[in-house]
């Protein structure tokens, strides 16, 4: 299997899609742009829904879904927020065979949907806050596309909540960037980096944008959730009002905030290698794979007896299966496995049964490296710690990865040079006009102003004025 995927080295796109289509993630759909998201890769979807909406839970976030079809109205009621989208938006005029008397937009994000329906239930202060998530699909008529990372059509969750004051909401919109730190950290094993965008970066319609930012495989810079800060800006547009303490009538204050399928797609990139994927056990859909070996019948019963008791060992911890598929050999089911990045393989033959163990085989350590005999009958707890060592080895590693391919450069020529092999961090004036010369001089993007940075005043890497603030720049997918 592994042969059929084209190295990183060589072609790191085409190997990004080679493993997807392999460990069978994803699939193209006829709609072009559009992707069908395999089982494999929907099981991995569901693991990441769950550890996000256990955080989103323990926060006071509920769920609740809003509709698809938002009417055109709605959109271009906040002027910044139509502007922003309106390259993006899907339209439909007819419906029923019918022209329809208002074209409704296929929806983009939720903030002018969930908006009105804020301003018919928030009336007094007793009201707030009001803290909503939804899981649903979002439509981007996107041009450029690639599985996971940027389709027409993705699957995401969009917080939205109203507060009665701008301290309440800006809190909420941190706190729910902390909530995606810890997620992407804990549980994808993936460091990242929590800040500020640019004021070009920043969502359309919303007062402040944060992020968080990874850095991939190839050194470039992922946008692997954001926190928004919307202010009163839609509010005001949808007459989000309520009567204070007081008896009078304020706007509200609101967020929202988002990750998306696009996380499937750092995982890949973060994580995998030549031979496919490498999934941390946290997240992974199958956290143990469990072969039998055997050559003679009289091998078979004895071997598979073990191989069960295995199996009936683990099933309550953790997510095991055992592969006794006849027609495959053996080395042909450690390379499907390997593909598909399952995190510890258990083979089990006649050799292991007279010496009373089992091998365990690591999917992030190759080769001999990366095995072990352990005790059969001690083998919940090797598995247990094994799995533990994964989880936090592939973190060590992307930090390690992302550490060495982060520059401080001394002047522009350094500069161009750091951000064409990863993260640069530098001074900047914070400037429009600079921003968009660098973008063009280099195909670099302000990332993100890291919100932990050391107190400070330096030279603009660009133009050389006063700066107070570093950022991070890349070239971002």
């Amino acid at each position: 299997m592994a042969t059929k995927v084209t190295p990183r080295s060589e072609d790191y796109s085409r190997w990004y899609t080679d493993v997807i289509q392999m460990a069978e993630l994803a699939d193209y759909a006829p709609v072009k742009g559009c992707m069908v998201i395999r089982p494999y890769g929907y099981a991995l979807w569901e693991n990441i829904q769950a550890g996000l909406d256990r955080r989103f839970k323990a926060t006071g976030h509920v769920n609740a879904y809003f509709p698809l079809f938002i009417p055109m109205s709605f959109i271009q009621k906040e002027a910044a927020h139509v502007e922003g989208f309106s390259p993006e938006l899907a339209v439909v005029t007819v419906g029923g065979g019918k022209q329809l008397e208002e074209p409704l937009v296929v929806r983009p994000t939720s903030e002018t949907m969930i908006g009105h329906m804020y301003a018919k239930w928030i009336q007094s202060y007793r009201d707030l806050p009001v803290l909503i998530n939804q899981w649903a699909n979002v439509v981007r008529w996107e041009m450029r596309t690639r599985l996971f990372l940027r389709t027409m059509e993705f699957l995401w969750q969009e917080g939205h909540t109203a507060h009665a004051t701008a301290e309440e909401a800006h809190e909420e919109t941190l706190r729910m960037l902390d909530v995606y730190v810890e997620f992407a950290t804990e549980e994808a094993a993936i460091p990242v980096i929590p800040g500020r965008k640019s004021a070009h970066e920043t969502f359309a319609g919303a007062v402040t944008s944060y992020s968080i930012e990874a850095m991939m495989g190839d050194c470039r810079a992922l946008q692997a959730g954001t926190s928004h800060f919307l202010g009163q800006n839609f509010a005001r547009a949808f007459d989000i009002k309520f009567l204070d303490e007081n008896n009078e009538l304020q706007y509200a204050w609101t967020t929202s905030w988002g990750m998306s399928t696009r996380m499937v797609g750092a995982i890949v990139m973060v994580h995998g290698d030549d031979q496919g994927l490498v999934l941390p056990p946290k997240l992974a859909p199958l956290q143990v794979v469990v072969i039998p070996i055997w050559k003679s019948d009289s091998e078979h019963a004895a071997v598979m007896e073990a191989v069960h008791q295995v199996e009936a060992t683990l099933r309550d911890e953790v997510r095991v299966r055992v592969d006794a598929r006849d027609e495959y050999s053996p080395g042909w089911k450690f390379n499907e496995w390997e593909m598909r990045g399952v995190p510890l393989r258990i083979e089990i033959g006649p050799r292991d049964l007279a010496a009373g163990r089992a091998t365990l085989a690591r999917r992030d350590v190759p080769g001999r490296e990366g095995k072990r005999n352990v005790p059969l009958d001690g083998v919940l707890a090797e598995v247990r710690q094994e799995l533990a060592t994964i989880q936090v080895d592939l973190y060590r590693r992307a930090l390690d990865f992302r550490q060495a391919h982060t520059y401080e450069p001394q002047d522009y020529g350094e500069f161009k040079e750091a951000v064409a092999n990863g993260f640069a961090y530098s001074w900047w004036c914070g400037d429009g006009d600079c921003e968009a010369q660098i973008g063009e001089d280099t195909k670099a993007t302000t990332c993100c102003i890291p919100l932990e940075q050391e107190p400070g005043k330096g030279k603009c890497i660009h133009c050389g004025r006063d700066a107070s603030e570093q950022a991070i720049f890349g070239r971002a997918y």
